[in-house]
């Protein structure tokens, strides 16, 4: 079974929470456009000067996720 990894764009500032619920909409698109087969994204907020969008992969679609969209980092996705 694959791995699934978490990437992750950070985000900080006073808009950090508008940028980040905004963020994870781009994220939903790139996945309709390109027919991926991704169902969890997200976007999470830690406080008032930062919040984080993220989308969850396989290891198989890690790499080419990885360049295409250049995340700010990744861990490992534990549900």
């Amino acid at each position: 079974m694959s791995r699934k990894i978490k990437l992750i764009w950070d985000f900080r500032g006073p808009a950090s929470a508008k940028t980040a619920e905004h963020h994870e909409i781009h994220l939903k698109e790139y996945i309709a456009a390109e027919k991926l087969p991704i169902t969890i994204t997200g976007f999470e907020i830690y406080d008032e000067m930062y919040a984080i969008a993220y989308i969850v992969v396989t290891d198989e679609h890690m790499i080419a996720l990885r360049d295409a969209l250049k995340p700010h980092r990744g861990e490992l996705f534990n549900e």
